[in-house]
């Protein structure tokens, strides 16, 4: 690397150091180098340039006013070159370097300029090959390390052999992929800033200070992670910024391969729920789907539905909330992110009543870990073995949409708790709810694309409504006669009366499974 003190130790020079400056400022990287005979050259030397000069500008300004405008320049230094006239540096020159604190030396009378330049011009030519050389040498490691599935933390392992530095991996979804063990708070902060848009550059850990980022783009080229180094930007010399922006090249294509594991692993366990909705023909492959997870499908089964957040959209990172609760207590599980839910298909070997308190353990695991979301566990009842397993699915799915409308508070809750239509309907094949509800409702909707009316709006208003009148016109905006009249055509398109005990039955619950379908 160039720097002032570099060329004082090459003799060749005859370089005389006196003024050292603060400290490491002798060890801090030139630029290039600068000469100059002008009064004021501040407008020309850019930062951390070393400039060279005979001191023809002491005839015009003294050497205090040449000095502040290297200052201001934020030069590196300042290399004063000896002649037969002045032997020696100026007196005032040195007093006006050691107030400003600028590193200043003396070349002999017998060394040019160019003897400088050149040397200077070797040194930068010999660190860029050795940069070259490291950076070569550095991402053959890494493409190794990733080659035998040494994963995020063989990247680190290959980025702490040069350079002694506190490194963390953290993905968007809050969880940590390799490095220092930090608090849940840091990696709660470093996965909300890699959520940010711009993600930031650098961060406040609040026990360890500024910490520095390097983001990871996944294949799409979206921010999917970030290589944290535990120290602030400034503090990182240019080789460490220059490793650890390649390291974070390198673990792109590492959470690139996650990403495509992740992938088939969720559609593999995402056709499990399709092959237990599917009943007995699909059975033998729910068994060895389950056999591929580690879970024994002969065994008893335990199913859970999750629904983590305030609206529709789950937070990120909440599935592998769960699927961390069931890793961290050894129970194989099958994982299955949903639309709308997450679900929970595990071996279970104690009794019905202790799955509840697990529940309410789970449900404390993701309420801990997501404070402000909402969260509600239904759990099925437990299935004999996996050719049982539908009935308990789509129980412990209902019971989980049942509290999710009657509640807006976390809890968990079983069949028992929630009996209702809904679980009977649940019950029945999709496509015979479809055809149910399309019997009843297809009239409404035909005479509503055709006519521009909101016949089917009002009837789910109405019932919504408990059959009160004077309340669902308010809730349309519409008079009361109006709805009538609404009424009375729903009545006619669908030959039932809602006026009726057994026909309104009929009217709701061909909304309900209409809803399920």
């Amino acid at each position: 690397m160039l720097s002032l003190g570099a060329l004082i130790d090459d003799t060749t020079l005859e370089l005389t150091l006196l003024v050292a400056g603060p400290e490491g400022a002798l060890d801090q990287e030139v630029l290039w180098l600068h000469n100059t005979e002008l009064p004021d050259p501040s407008p020309y030397i850019r930062a951390t340039e070393l400039v060279l000069t005979n001191g023809l500008w002491h005839r015009t300004v003294a050497s205090a006013t040449f000095v502040d405008a290297l200052k201001r320049a934020r030069a590196a230094g300042l290399i004063y070159g000896l002649t037969d006239q002045i032997p020696t540096a100026p007196g005032d020159l040195v007093e006006a370097c050691a107030a400003a604190e600028l590193p200043l030396a003396t070349v002999s009378i017998a060394v040019p300029f160019t003897a400088i330049t050149q040397a200077a011009a070797r040194m930068q030519t010999e660190a860029r090959q050795s940069a070259l050389s490291r950076l070569v040498r550095r991402g053959n490691a890494l493409a190794s390390s990733i080659s035998r599935g040494g994963g995020a933390e063989g990247i680190l392992d290959v980025l702490r052999r040069d350079h002694d530095l506190p490194l963390l991996v953290v993905d968007r979804l809050g969880r940590r992929l390799a490095g220092t063990l930090v608090d849940d708070t840091e990696i709660h902060i470093a996965a909300d800033a890699l959520n940010r848009h711009p993600p930031p550059l650098e961060i406040e850990f609040p026990e360890i200070g500024s910490v520095a980022v390097y983001l990871v783009e996944g294949a799409m080229g979206d921010v999917d992670a970030g290589l944290f180094c535990l120290r602030p930007l400034a503090d990182l010399r240019p080789a460490e910024r220059e490793a650890l922006e390649q390291a974070a090249r390198y673990l792109s294509l590492e959470v690139t391969r996650q990403q495509a594991l992740q992938a088939i692993e969720s559609r593999f366990s995402s056709e499990l729920l399709e092959m237990v909705l599917s009943g007995a023909a699909r059975a033998r492959e729910v068994s060895e789907r389950l056999r591929a997870f580690g879970i024994d499908p002969s065994a008893p089964l335990a199913v859970y539905t999750v629904v983590v957040g305030n609206d529709e959209l789950r937070p990120p990172g909440s599935t592998d909330e769960i699927e961390a609760f069931f890793s961290h207590r050894g129970i194989p599980a099958v994982v299955v992110p949903g639309s709308q839910d997450t679900v929970v298909v595990f071996g279970w070997h104690h009794d019905a009543a202790s799955l509840v308190t697990l529940a309410e353990e789970l449900l404390h695991a993701v309420t801990t870990r997501f404070p402000t979301d909402r969260t509600v566990v239904g759990i099925g009842d437990l299935a004999a073995e996996a050719t049982a397993l539908r009935e308990p699915l789509i129980r412990a799915r209902e019971v989980c949409h049942v509290m999710w409308r009657r509640s807006n508070e976390s809890r968990v809750g079983t069949y028992a708790d929630v009996g209702t239509h809904r679980m009977l309907l649940g019950l029945h094949d999709r496509s015979v709810l479809r055809r149910f509800a399309d019997d009843i409702l297809g009239p409404l909707r035909v005479h509503d694309e055709q006519n521009g009316t909101e016949l089917e709006r009002t009837l789910r208003s109405f019932l919504g409504n408990d059959g009160h009148w004077a309340k669902t016109a308010a809730a349309l905006y519409v008079h009361v006669n109006t709805l009538r009249n609404r009424i009375g055509r729903i009545n006619e398109l669908t030959g039932r009366d809602v006026t009726r005990l057994e026909d309104r039955v009929d009217l709701f619950l061909a909304l309900e499974a209409d809803a399920l379908s």
